[in-house]
């Protein structure tokens, strides 16, 4: 086993105490995720205590455990175990010449740090490093630091936030050489006085920029220059990417194909013409933020056209199902994972694209809007009838407003959550069918998803 951390290595960067010697391969903080020779952290929560758990990870093969009380196993005893954590982070950030990516914004954050690690990895294979799912908060980011391996050539680490100074605590974590702000959208808006204010709360990226750093910045963004402004103390380099004229790194050509988007970029010293896998308007937008962030860090753009080429949808996020039914099959969209009104007009529009028998959408309300809520839930209304959606399922309170706003439009139920949801579409989907599967991660739709993904749908004509 390669050792990730010794226990000398742990003691030292938190200031515990070795009960043994020990050598561990990653790092978890839940229990269900721990395998043989990982390193156990027993965080304690609002509403449990992970050191009740300590057994359990031991169980499941864990070489040692970060804990604040005496344990029996091998472990480091602590003062704070989430403070080992940041300091863990911290450490395995200082042992790395990793050329570091941080990447933040409203919308697209997820699959542009997804990408960039693809598009890295094809060049240095085994030797890109990223953050998994979505650790991007004040656990997931030390704990990402932490399994960062010391011979990394590419770290790439999501950073997301909902309040104010949430970024600068992380971005200053992470120290990455190169920041990218994907898009300003109105995410946890309930937290926030407008875009402005989600706009200044994402430039706070920058503040942690490495001497000689690279800011990236979105040309086609109505905050692009309210981002230039955050980024000029810190970027000794600032770079926009988008279609409009003027952009840094620019998309000349976007042409739909079979297989995807054919797209012939400009960069500041270099061209690049490649097949983007995925489709869609915001993904060439996220194609252009990767491409900007390999030239930034001194990646190969070769490579980095060749794994965009053959990048998949994530689950949650844009991962493409084909569901098969008694007498064909549907498609199912699956973007269950998170919603705000950007993400939803985007996934909404290429749901329009699609050549179906019948376009469908299963919508869960979008969270964390405040008083606007009401207002930006129905103003869906209009891109469902642009995509021509022949019918609307939605869930929860908030969508109510986004069914009046339909009413003589389109055809549409409400159901009052996920489980009532799935039991309507597992009647409803026939052969030939584009079903769209949306909403804020809370709502539960990635159950439906994979109910309705497991197998054969009875089909209701």
């Amino acid at each position: 086993m390669t050792a990730l951390w010794t226990s000398s290595e742990i003691a030292e960067a938190t200031g515990g105490n070795a009960s043994a010697e020990f050598r561990a391969s990653s790092v978890a903080y839940d229990s269900r995720e721990i395998g043989p020779g990982d390193l156990f952290v027993a965080l304690k929560g609002e509403s449990t205590d992970g050191h009740r758990f300590v057994d359990g990870a031991f169980a499941a093969g864990a070489a040692g455990a970060i804990t604040s009380i005496p344990v029996d196993h091998p472990h480091v005893l602590v003062g704070d175990t989430a403070a080992a954590l940041d300091a863990l982070g911290r450490a395995g950030r200082a042992r790395t010449q990793a050329k570091i990516i941080g990447v933040t914004g409203s919308v697209g954050k997820t699959g542009t740090k997804e990408a960039l690690w693809a598009a890295l990895d094809r060049a240095a294979p085994g030797r890109a490093h990223r953050s998994v799912k979505s650790y991007n908060n004040h656990v997931g980011v030390p704990l990402s630091l932490a399994r960062m391996p010391a011979a990394t050539r590419f770290g790439v680490f999501e950073m997301g936030m909902n309040h104010a100074g949430e970024l600068d605590a992380l971005t200053k974590l992470v120290r990455p050489h190169v920041a990218i702000v994907t898009a300003i959208a109105p995410a946890h808006s309930a937290f926030f006085s407008g875009e402005e204010a989600i706009a200044d709360a994402k430039g706070e990226i920058f503040r942690g920029l490495e001497p000689g750093g690279t800011a990236i910045v979105p040309c086609d963004s109505p905050h692009r220059d309210r981002l230039i402004a955050a980024a000029k103390p810190y970027a000794s380099r600032i770079w926009t990417f988008g279609r409009g004229q003027g952009a840094d790194v620019r998309a000349v050509e976007a042409m739909p194909t079979a297989n995807g988007t054919l797209i012939s970029a400009v960069l500041p010293e270099a061209e690049l013409t490649f097949t983007l896998a995925l489709p869609g308007a915001h993904w060439v937008s996220n194609a252009l933020a990767v491409i900007a962030a390999v030239e930034a860090a001194g990646g190969d753009l070769a490579a980095a056209g060749l794994a965009l080429s053959e990048i998949e949808g994530l689950a949650g996020r844009g991962r493409r199902i084909r569901v098969p039914l008694e007498d064909g099959e549907a498609l199912i969209v699956d973007e269950s994972y998170n919603a705000n009104p950007a993400s939803m007009a985007a996934t909404i529009a290429l749901l329009g694209q699609e050549k179906a028998v019948r376009r469908l959408v299963l919508l869960g309300e979008m969270r964390e809007l405040g008083e606007g809520s009401r207002g930006y839930h129905a103003a869906l209304a209009g891109p469902l009838e642009s995509a021509n959606v022949d019918y609307a399922l939605l869930v929860g309170e908030e969508m109510k407003s986004l069914g009046q706003a339909l009413e003589g439009r389109i055809d549409f139920d409400h159901a009052p959550d996920a489980a009532a949801a799935k039991d309507v579409m597992a009647k409803m989907l026939r052969p030939g069918d584009a079903l769209l599967i949306k909403g804020s991660n809370a709502i539960g739709l990635s159950r439906v998803v994979e109910a309705l993904s497991r197998g054969t749908v009875a089909c209701s004509i």
